[in-house]
């Protein structure tokens, strides 16, 4: 099977609305938890968030559309024409019909479903809007890119709860390694600060109650963790076929060479303490791409600054990559975004991409006191330069879905 290369990106975050200004940011260690103001925070035990500041859909798309569109949706198709914009292809009738779509979303349009739910029950069934199944339901971010941009290629989305974004990236870049496509676009799109999605969380006792403290909120590895923070996102990439790319004479920014998907089958939201479906998805990733453990230079975790989860994630590095895992830094970009859901693993893999271009690995921002049980390279609240060749994506979510993408830089 051929090579899948990446051409192009598009983020629009909590820390920033293009994907450089995320980087930049990122690299800072800037924070973007604050006290939300999306959803009225009162009558919930967490009262924080990190949302994407300064976005107005207006300023984008159509003022009729955006009105009518979940947010969710507006964020994957401003983040999928950032990504298109970057590439630079020109778009044939011949190439349309071999460029698809793979974008998901872990939640869905969860801003139209509460919407409609008030009206339902508020106004009568006969008020509710047409647009409630269309913008609830998780595959029509993908479904609007495609028709915006006329691509009619394989169309859908891959749902994994958190592991979303990063099992759409792997799933397409397969697509394109069997010849079902030349190009995908490809990522996650979350907005669930609302406030259905809140009492859910909150039910759960899953988010941090740090309300007078939101900077220091989300702290992965940090002994005082104590839930993660909800944040919205999307982020999008352009993959393609490697000698498509080098024809055309696109720009690359990185190889997507592995791929790795196991389940825990353990629990509904906990992760297996022994770490061994998540160090085999990472040995699969490895072995897919035919690169060795010592040749890694650096994971993104998914830490999201649960108890269990930061050491979990822990033990299962140490135990796919041997001891070099304590050779490498390994850090949390939700230390200063939150937790994105669906976009999770497109945004964090983006911080890969930068790392392998760039020589520098962000910070896990808040670690003031690290977890003894937590005792790899962390990356601790500042950015480090250091040589990324291949650079691993660890992505997780409810139901004991795994998932990890094996990036290397250019050659």
């Amino acid at each position: 099977m051929g090579r899948v290369v990446v051409t192009g990106y598009g983020a629009i975050t909590p820390i920033g609305n293009s994907a450089d200004e995320f980087w930049a940011n990122a690299v800072a260690g800037k924070n973007g938890v604050e006290r939300v103001t999306l959803v009225d925070p009162t009558p919930f035990d967490s009262q924080i968030g990190a949302e994407i500041k300064n976005f107005n859909a207006e300023d984008y798309m159509d003022k009729k559309d955006a009105r009518r569109t979940d947010r969710v949706i507006q964020l994957a198709i401003v983040a999928a024409q950032m990504a298109m914009d970057h590439c630079g292809i020109e778009l044939t009738e011949e190439l349309r019909d071999n460029f698809g779509v793979l974008i998901g979303s872990g939640i869905g349009g969860l801003n139209t479903v509460s919407e409609q739910t008030k009206v339902l029950y508020e106004r009568g069934a006969g008020r509710v809007s047409p647009f409630l199944i269309p913008h609830m339901i998780s595959n029509m971010p993908a479904g609007m890119v495609s028709i915006i941009h006329g691509l009619r290629g394989p169309l859908g989305n891959s749902v994994t709860a958190c592991a979303t974004g990063a099992t759409c990236i792997g799933d397409a870049t397969e697509i394109i390694k069997r010849g079902d496509a030349t190009m995908m676009l490809a990522g996650g799109t979350e907005a669930s600060i609302n406030d259905i999605g809140f009492s859910g969380f909150c039910a759960m006792r899953a988010m941090s109650t740090r309300n007078d403290d939101p900077h220091h909120a989300s702290r992965p590895f940090d002994v005082d963790r104590d839930g993660f923070v909800c944040g919205e996102a999307s982020c999008v990439w352009v993959l393609e076929d490697y000698d498509h790319a080098i024809a055309r004479g696109a720009t690359i920014y990185a190889e997507v060479a592995g791929y790795g998907l196991t389940a825990d089958a353990h629990h509904l939201s906990a992760p297996h303490p022994d770490g061994n479906g998540v160090a085999r998805c990472i040995q699969m990733g490895l072995r897919k791409a035919g690169i060795s453990v010592e040749q890694v230079d650096y994971v993104n975790c998914h830490a999201t600054s649960t108890g269990l989860g930061d050491k979990a994630e822990t033990i299962a590095i140490k135990r796919a990559l041997g001891e070099h895992a304590y050779k490498i830094p390994v850090s949390s970009t939700k230390s200063m975004i939150g937790h994105t859901f669906g976009a999770a693993g497109a945004v964090e893999g983006l911080a890969c991409i930068y790392a392998l271009n760039q020589g520098i690995v962000p910070p896990t921002i808040n670690v003031f006191n690290q977890d003894p049980d937590c005792d790899l390279d962390v990356v601790p609240n500042v950015a480090r330069k250091h040589n990324v060749k291949v650079a691993i994506n660890n992505s997780f979510g409810f139901g004991g879905h795994n998932a990890c993408l094996i990036l290397t830089k250019p050659d």
